[in-house]
């Protein structure tokens, strides 16, 4: 997102816009709590401000502390009279998306005869060919099992369901919301054969009957928000962002609070995965503030929780360990406040002090801290995770953290113990195929590690 533009003349061209908020709190004898009390936000987030650790782009943002602290509209970059659209952004700076219509996804998806195979043989070429070209091609051990194919069958599904390339549709657009639960299910019980069919078909079926106005827009923003996240378990990223932006668009065009922050919050992970750290945290956290979160109770708080866990994932990746542990603080003590029951569990993947914990073992192997990591994992038991999806991750973030700090076998026990309880994800995600890859190369092999091998498709 582009930054406000400042008016000619005004002090926003001569400092940090949070630099201009630090001085006149100062200035004025007010603590740092007393304007976030005024602003209803939390002290962290409010210093995020002031230190330029959190971007200042929204002009809804920008209002709120300039009515805060009582400051004309062109200390931070203002006209008195600039407008702002429903989203609290100035539409001169923050162009819209162009929308992809329904009805081209869906004379696509009817396409039959020489012309589609030709289509669907292209695109399968394709794929081999950026395969090849970035030396990654599948790799399957002679014992290999049909799991080390799922992810790959999964990812060439939805590409052609996002395409519009053939596949049945529901007849009844009444079926949507079903059938997105069933797929939801699914992919917390990590039955990828299941959801390889049933997302796909979610997908293809919403373009069908969005078209006639049936008010399908938030079934099919939830849909490609959870081909998104398996996008991206997939390290398939070209078409997780195509997801993501469709997710985005369907939920602001239903006006969803929760779903546009949920949608944002995948354009934060991608951001993150393609390295742009910054950034990433900026959208989650520009997302955490957005007014609309703040009217939908406790589960606008539970969003909002989800996105600062990511930001501070964020922060670990991009080096700074302090910020990543000040964010997760505050991302537990909204989980805290809001009691013992997990929320947006068919959501955002569920947000609970666990799931806090769970991400706290990810961010602490990420900013070089294994032992740090292991310290969180042991302050928890899986069995607290709301899924079998996040329990499977526990294991596989605990195994990465051992492989770090190079205790190998209790590495290999962790995976065995994720292969437990999610076959098919242990299978055939990349991150666990890299990890055992690794593990037989650096050192010594044993008959488990070695059958962990094969059944992932490694070769041995």
């Amino acid at each position: 997102m582009g930054e406000v533009r400042a008016t000619p003349g005004s002090r926003a061209e001569d400092a940090h816009p949070g630099k201009v908020i630090r001085a006149e709190r100062v200035k004025q004898r007010m603590t740092i709590a007393q304007l976030a009390q005024k602003m209803g936000y939390s002290i962290a987030q409010v210093s995020r401000y002031e230190t330029g650790k959190s971007s200042l782009a929204d002009v809804a943002t920008r209002r709120l502390f300039i009515d805060a602290l009582g400051l004309p509209p062109q200390a931070l970059g203002l006209a008195p009279d600039a407008p702002v659209d429903d989203h609290g952004r100035a539409p001169d700076v923050f162009a819209e998306y162009p929308r992809l219509p329904a009805s081209m996804v869906r004379n696509l998806g009817s396409e039959d005869g020489e012309d589609a195979v030709r289509r669907r043989k292209l695109l399968a070429n394709l794929a081999v060919t950026a395969a090849a070209a970035a030396g990654t091609p599948l790799m399957l051990g002679s014992t290999g099992n049909r799991d080390t194919l799922i992810g790959d069958v999964l990812v060439g599904r939805l590409r052609d369901a996002m395409l519009g390339l053939g596949g049945e549709v529901l007849p009844e657009p009444v079926q949507l919301s079903v059938e997105l639960g069933r797929a939801v299910a699914d992919f917390h019980a990590c039955r990828y054969d299941s959801l390889s069919s049933r997302l796909p078909l979610v997908i293809r079926s919403g373009h069908a009957h969005s078209v006639s106005g049936n008010g399908q827009h938030l079934v099919l923003a939830k849909a490609y928000v959870l081909a998104t996240r398996l996008l991206v378990k997939f390290d398939e990223q070209q078409l997780g962002w195509m997801a993501a932006d469709r997710a985005r668009q369907l939920a602001e065009a239903d006006g969803n609070a929760l779903a546009i922050a949920e949608s944002a919050r995948q354009v934060a992970v991608l951001a993150r995965r393609a390295g742009w750290h910054h950034e990433a945290m900026s959208i989650a956290l520009t997302a955490a503030d957005t007014p609309g979160l703040r009217e939908v109770g406790h589960d606008g708080a539970a969003q909002r929780g989800l996105l600062i866990q990511s930001a501070a994932y964020s922060a670990a990746r991009g080096g700074d360990a302090d910020a990543m542990r000040e964010m997760t603080a505050e991302a537990a003590a909204i989980a805290r406040e809001l009691g013992s029951a997990t929320r947006l569990r068919d959501h955002g993947g569920g947000f609970s002090t666990a799931t806090v914990q769970l991400h706290l073992i990810s961010a602490e192997n990420s900013a070089g801290d294994p032992g740090a990591a292991l310290t969180a994992a042991r302050a928890m038991t899986p069995q607290s995770l709301p899924t079998v999806e996040r329990r499977a991750r526990y294991f596989t973030d605990v195994a990465a953290a051992l492989g770090r700090w190079g205790r190998r076998d209790e590495c290999v026990r962790a995976l065995l113990a994720a292969e437990q309880q999610a076959p098919e994800e242990t299978h055939s995600r990349p991150a666990v195929k890299t990890m055992v890859s690794g593990l037989l190369l650096s050192g010594r092999t044993t008959g488990e590690l070695r059958g962990l091998a094969a059944r992932c498709g490694v070769l041995v």
